[in-house]
Formats: C-alpha cells, structure tokens, sequence
C-alpha cells in the first residue's frame, strides 16, 4: 500500500530536513509532498535537496494540504505537520487498521518532545476515543476516496482539522492508532502551556457553537 504524506510548510527550515531524514528513514512504500506556502526562507531548497517533491501554492494549510492532495497517488493520504514526526511502525499500523474496509480514516496518539506535566497529561488524553481530543498534529489520515468525496479540507483560517476530522467521523469509522507521534511542544513553551490548551479548547467549543473560522482566527491573534 502506498501511503502519501503531505506536509504543509510555512517557514519551516528549523524543522523539514529532520522531519523529511526521519520519513526516509521509516519501512514502507511512502510518497512526500511538501506543499510550500510561499515560504521566504530556506525551506524549499531544503525540502528538495532531501529529494522531496515540493509543490507550490497559496498559504493556508487546508488549501495546501488539498492541494497536495490533489497530487498524490497514494492509497493512503497522510497529513503531517512540519514539526512531528511519525512513530517507526507507522505503515505497518495504517496499513493493518485499512484491512477493515468500512475505515475511513484515522490517526495516531500524541506526545510532546518537551517532558512537562501539563504536556504529559494531554498527551495521555490522546489515548481516549472522545472526537475532540485529536487535532491535526496527531497526524491525520484519510483513505483517498474518503478525502475526495468529503471534498478534502474546508479553506477555513483556523479549526480545518476539528472540521474535518468530524466530518470524516461521520463518513465512517475512525481508529486511534496504538502508536505515538511525537511533535514539537514550541507553541505551547513559547505561550505558556496551560494558557495555549485553554485557548485552543474555548476556540474548539465556539467554532462547535457556530463562531465562524474567520472570527475564531481574529480572536485566536489578539489572545496570542
């Protein structure tokens, strides 16, 4: 099975060659697209010298990860961020989880590369099915027809994952993998742990309420 890993990418120089070296690294039949959003520093270049293939667009992550997709010839589409990287059974365990055919989609349980006890506590909550618990930095993904037929990610500002990973929810089963993706912690190191989930949760519960994604954006950048 092929697995497509499509990762957006905004200024990620600090962050594309370890992620891209880890991928290499990983047993499985993967392509990498790397969906640049006009990045102004060395992340193209990067991303092509690790022999990804790049594709340019408009930034936004749901644009870039659509566009991405739109590219791609896996099977599989897996959405991963700039900063995470993905456990070494990975294809192993998508590919065991694919062999129920109603699955539509899923993703993995998540830790923090900084070991803190607020990090701690919300990585263990990733264990639990709960649907608002899974975010896109636990690495998204969606059998390709799937993906199509929901029509892929919606061009929201903010709150693109929670919108999709409902949405693929009620298209058919989900699996919470067993395995853990590990991603940076510097959102919430650089904000303040505590602060940044209590933002992240109250925005999640207004966009529930009906708060539109571009309201939601506005809000999330005066509170940052």
């Amino acid at each position: 099975m092929t697995i497509s890993v499509i990762i957006p990418t905004w200024n990620e120089a600090a962050w594309i060659t370890g992620t891209l070296a880890h991928l290499a690294a990983l047993p499985g039949d993967w392509e990498v697209l790397v969906v640049d959003g006009g990045s102004d520093d060395d992340t193209v270049r990067l991303a092509r010298g690790m022999g990804a293939r790049v594709l340019q667009g408009p930034r936004g992550r749901g644009v870039q990860m659509n566009h991405g997709a739109a590219h791609a010839r896996g099977e599989v589409l897996l959405f991963l961020h700039a900063d995470t990287r993905l456990p070494a059974e990975a294809h192993a365990a998508i590919t065991a989880a694919c062999a129920d055919p109603a699955l539509a989609g899923g993703c993995f349980r998540l830790r923090f590369d900084r070991d803190r006890g607020p990090l701690r506590l919300m990585a263990a909550a990733t264990r639990l099915p709960f649907r608002l618990l899974h975010y896109g930095d636990a690495a998204f993904f969606a059998r390709a027809e799937v993906f199509r037929a929901l029509g892929g990610y919606r061009p929201y500002p903010i709150m693109e994952d929670i919108d999709f990973w409902l949405r693929m929810r009620r298209a058919g089963p989900v699996e919470v993998l067993p395995a853990w993706v590990v991603t940076s912690a510097r959102r919430f190191v650089r904000r303040g742990v505590v602060r940044q989930q209590l933002v992240n949760v109250a925005l999640v519960f207004l966009f529930l309420l009906g708060v539109s994604p571009g309201r939601l954006k506005k809000l999330y950048d005066e509170v940052r």
